[in-house]
């Protein structure tokens, strides 16, 4: 099958794990908390905007709960020399991809922006400087998961960009300093994937590769003990994390979403899959009783 005839048939495997039925009974829970549960997402195909799946159901099943003052997105698809955050009181919807339908360039995500937070985010970082950003959006790895979860567009969002110069241990350290946001109601989402590897992509099948599925079961594991400093040298992991992040940009946010954890801060996780053999899209949220 060719590129384009897979991202027409959008043939997925039903999410493992958690189903959406469970999805509704962690969402229930929410409000119990005094701090916005943090989210990871695996975003995975943007075809996902105008598809409906299970991945996407469980999106929109997990904000059933939610209801955000805004959202602050890390997506895998802004990075940076330097950390930015935008302070667009419109961003506008960048379909930041080639080779899809003309059905999926015309998705317009018209959200409005969080300039006011936005600033808050440069003045609670204190270890290392955040500049506004004026031009940027919302790229896909924001608004392809957004539209599903709030789909009328009326929670505010704004991204943070990753730093290509920080470590992972320093983007770990950045994201700590974020966790007053929580407490003012804004939803933090990283975006991205734990396995990402588009060279051994299967654009005929959704068949795992040993490897991916090694390494995601890893990472969960890893994540459930909270061995948050090991999940930051991902590298050494195992053999497989070189196929698993042959580039560190879909892995990051995974730290961003970690280092907001609290102490026994619960974790729960949902669309437990891998698509095109070599992208996992297991997702999870972080409080709110999970």
């Amino acid at each position: 099958m060719k590129r384009k005839d897979f991202i027409k048939s959008l043939a997925v495997v039903p999410a493992m794990g958690t189903s959406l039925k469970a999805l509704s009974g962690i969402a229930r829970h929410f409000p119990e908390s005094p701090l916005m549960p943090v989210l990871f997402v695996g975003h995975g195909n943007p075809m996902n905007a105008i598809t409906e799946n299970e991945i996407t159901r469980g999106w929109r099943q997990m904000a059933k709960g939610l209801e955000p003052t805004a959202v602050l997105c890390v997506s895998a698809h802004w990075e940076t020399k330097g950390s930015y955050v935008t302070m667009s009181s419109a961003p506008r919807t960048i379909h930041d991809f080639g080779g899809f339908p003309k059905e999926l360039f015309e998705v317009q995500y018209p959200a409005p922006g969080a300039p006011e937070l936005a600033r808050e985010v440069i003045s609670s970082v204190k270890n290392r400087s955040v500049q506004e950003d004026h031009d940027w959006g919302l790229d896909h790895g924001t608004w392809s998961v957004l539209i599903k979860m709030f789909p009328e567009a009326n929670v505010p969002v704004f991204q943070l960009s990753l730093d290509t110069q920080l470590s992972p241990k320093e983007h770990y350290q950045l994201a700590q300093e974020l966790q007053g946001l929580r407490r003012k109601g804004v939803l933090i989402v990283g975006s991205g994937n734990i396995v990402h590897n588009l060279r051994a992509a299967k654009w005929d099948s959704n068949e795992p590769y040993d490897w991916a599925l090694d390494f995601d079961e890893q990472v969960k594991s890893y994540i459930q003990q909270g061995t948050h400093d090991l999940l930051q040298r991902s590298e050494q992991l195992s053999p497989e994390a070189r196929l698993a992040i042959p580039t560190p940009e879909h892995y990051l946010p995974l730290l961003y979403a970690l280092a907001l954890q609290q102490k026994d801060e619960p974790v729960s996780f949902f669309n437990e899959t891998i698509e095109m053999g070599s992208m996992a899209m297991r997702s999870f949220v972080i409080g709110g009783n999970a």
